[in-house]
């Protein structure tokens, strides 16, 4: 197997991150840097501190799981006082990262993956995978303002932002499925914040071909 195809499955890492660590000399194989190479059986990788063993990673298959985050949960290893979503998981998956991020008032469906390939895929912009959240906001939201949003796109710090805008009650202005294909970090809620509104509730409830469905709030599954 490819050294970099390698080190993303090992670490998690995406193909992309995984070419630059080998091209900065950050990649040994056997205790010696290299920047081109076959991982075979018997072979062991070192990156950033970690030790990985060809065996386990060459007969391994890679494993993905949907989480249904709770709100008050931090996509992150170090909560700072606040619980993780590995605390929902079993030891044996701690070691999954997340494929881009919801923020700790934030809920729903969160991918967990040792599969670079698949990170890669996910979240590279190229690939603009949709993704669809439920949103409430703190007041209506007016036509104009929503005309700017879905139309034209609001401007923000990072560049503008246009997002798919659909009502998800008739009559109610507060509540909006929302449709979008970046991950620009709380891209959502700095849209709405923008044109003076506050998100009291963000839940995501499908990224790419996944789908939350009837998944438990603290649950997760393999896909």
């Amino acid at each position: 197997m490819r050294l970099n195809k390698f080190l993303a499955q090992a670490s998690g890492l995406s193909r992309r991150a995984a070419d630059a660590a080998i091209s900065a000399g950050h990649v040994q194989v056997n205790g010696t840097t290299v920047t081109g190479y076959d991982v075979a059986d018997g072979d062991v990788v070192s990156h950033a501190g970690h030790d990985y063993p060809a065996s386990s990673i060459l007969d391994r298959e890679a494993t993905t799981i949907m989480l249904h985050k709770p709100t008050g949960y931090v996509v992150s290893r170090n909560g700072q006082g606040s619980p993780t979503v590995y605390d929902l998981l079993p030891p044996g998956l701690g070691s999954l990262k997340p494929v881009g991020r919801l923020d700790k008032d934030s809920s729903g469906l969160l991918l967990l993956t040792d599969d670079g390939d698949l990170a890669n895929e996910l979240t590279h912009p190229s690939r603009r995978k949709t993704k669809v959240y439920t949103v409430r906001l703190d007041a209506p939201l007016q036509p104009l303002h929503r005309q700017m949003i879905a139309d034209f796109g609001v401007q923000l710090d990072d560049g503008p932002s246009q997002l798919g805008l659909q009502r998800t009650a008739e009559g109610d202005d507060t509540a909006w499925q929302v449709t979008m294909h970046e991950g620009r970090n709380r891209q959502i809620r700095r849209t709405f914040d923008s044109l003076g509104y506050t998100v009291i509730k963000l839940h995501r409830t499908s990224f790419g071909q996944y789908h939350l469905d009837n998944l438990k709030a603290g649950a997760y599954r393999h896909i």
